[in-house]
């Protein structure tokens, strides 16, 4: 289980997003929150690892591994200006 005071390593963040995305139709997205959601054993102790996330989903998109999205287009994932979705490459 992860301390909710030091919140989940950048590995625990990344290997869940990859996690819950290989779960899914691989034209499908999901929310950074779904992730932090899902690394927290308190219901309530997600919304701070927010920053978290979006900083190791920006960091596999660097890495061309996944994609971050908001309205459909590519965005970056420290950028502000709403919600983002994470999703997987499209082959070809």
């Amino acid at each position: 289980m992860l301390d909710p005071e030091a919140g989940p390593t950048a590995a625990a963040i990344e290997a869940k997003i990859l996690q819950l995305l290989a779960a899914r139709d691989p034209a499908a997205t999901l929310c950074p929150s779904e992730v932090a959601r899902a690394l927290s054993a308190d219901g309530d102790a997600w919304r701070p690892w927010m920053p978290r996330v979006r900083q190791v989903a920006q960091t596999l998109a660097r890495a061309q591994r996944i994609v971050v999205t908001r309205g459909g287009v590519p965005v970056d994932a420290l950028a502000g200006g709403g919600p983002i979705r994470l999703g997987l490459p499209r082959k070809g």
